[in-house]
């Protein structure tokens, strides 16, 4: 954890300093009122950070309003840095022939500064409109093992929500309603139902907002890093005073047979140095010949899911990136960071979840519920 948040420190503080020097490098007037600017670029680039400490001590509006700035912010920073970085390219490629020279580079870096912050700006505000229309994802899938009298099952997934300083009643009865009309037979939450400190949810007691049909398989959930990463000890009494079931380690059998496991979420050893159960010693209570569900939080090592036999696993955490194009680095960590996998008799499908981490913003992906429609059949029919 000490390494992990040395280089994250580090990482945030160098892009920090090189947008101070590009604003500092293309205005004379900022030159000259050098304290001035610092204190504010300083200001402004700490307050992510100091939100979320203020947060983990005392929960309130202020902490809420800085977590949304900083949040933006966060979200300037990378496509600041980005396109900054292309604008120096650029200027080096053109001085190299003499088309820019001592005398004409402040102009352009002065263009290049406007520039960058209009396309960022469009970018922030297209996504953040983005993130505010949440879409229902729908997949259709066959899993060819019999569920007794049970035919088809009409599932409603949700990772990834996030209820916090950031996320709150508003989305939360938006989602409420989505699930209400999709009419699940089952509904599932894929983990990360809180954003970390349990602060601003227990403030507003958001999840009080949160209500589901009446199902016939009823609601379950497992748990994400970010239960652990505020404190499972009070998050997960909070999510399960509310009428949803958290598996941790378990598995229940639904009508027909069903056998629906949740893991708890493999950050469980980060933060409290306590290991899961592996997905061996979970199986042996599950008998092959009926449909497994795995929820899994994070996609990590498919192709076990595949050795063991499950039938469909559910997993959220990647966000497919949130923002351009971070997309493109998660489809590198990830075997499947966002969509529908077949691997062997195994099937896969991992959620750009519901809310968001840092900048209300997505560039990357949408915002989604999955509805997913299962036949239970012995005549195989590939997911559409």
């Amino acid at each position: 954890m000490l390494v992990f948040f040395s280089v994250v420190l580090t990482i945030y503080s160098l892009a920090n300093i090189y947008l101070f020097f590009k604003g500092y490098n293309a205005f004379p007037l900022l030159k000259n009122n050098r304290l001035l600017y610092s204190i504010a670029f300083f200001l402004l680039s700490v307050i992510f950070i100091a939100a979320k400490i203020l947060e983990s001590r005392h929960s309130s509006v202020l902490s809420d309003a800085l977590n949304i700035v900083g949040g933006f912010w966060l979200a300037f920073m990378l496509y600041g840095f980005f396109l900054f970085l292309i604008s120096d390219i650029l200027l080096l490629t053109l001085k190299i022939p003499g088309i820019i020279n001592t005398e004409n580079i402040l102009i352009f870096r002065r263009w290049s500064f406007f520039t960058v912050v209009v396309i960022s700006a469009l970018l922030i505000t297209g996504g953040f409109i983005n993130a505010l229309i949440p879409v229902i994802k729908e997949y259709n899938i066959t899993i060819n093992k019999p569920a007794g009298d049970i035919k088809t099952l009409r599932i409603a997934a949700v990772s990834d929500i996030h209820l916090g300083s950031v996320i709150r009643k508003r989305s939360i009865r938006k989602l409420s309603g989505m699930l209400k009309e999709m009419n699940p037979d089952l509904i599932l939450l894929l983990g990360d139902i809180v954003d970390g400190e349990i602060g601003p949810v227990l403030r507003g007691d958001l999840l009080q907002y949160f209500t589901f049909p009446d199902c016939t398989d009823g609601l379950y959930a497992i748990t994400g890093n970010h239960e652990f990463i505020g404190g499972a000890g009070r998050t997960i009494p909070y999510i399960e005073s509310k009428g949803i079931k958290v598996l941790k380690d378990e598995m229940v059998v639904l009508d027909g047979g069903i056998q629906l496991i949740g893991r708890t979420d493999r950050d469980s050893r980060r933060f409290y140095d306590k290991e899961r159960l592996s997905l061996g010693e979970l199986m042996k209570q599950a008998d092959t010949a009926k449909p497994v569900i795995l929820l899994d939080h994070q996609p990590f090592k498919l192709e076990e899911t595949a050795k063991y036999g499950v039938d469909l696993q559910l997993s959220g955490h990647t966000h497919n990136g949130q923002m351009w194009p971070l997309n493109y680095v998660t489809s590198k960590i990830y075997e499947l960071s966002y969509g529908y996998l077949k691997k062997g008799n195994s099937q896969f499908i991992v959620s750009s979840g519901y809310g968001l981490w840092g900048p209300r913003v997505r560039s990357g992906s949408r915002s989604e519920v999955l509805l997913i429609n299962i036949t239970f059949s012995d005549a195989g029919r590939e997911a559409k």
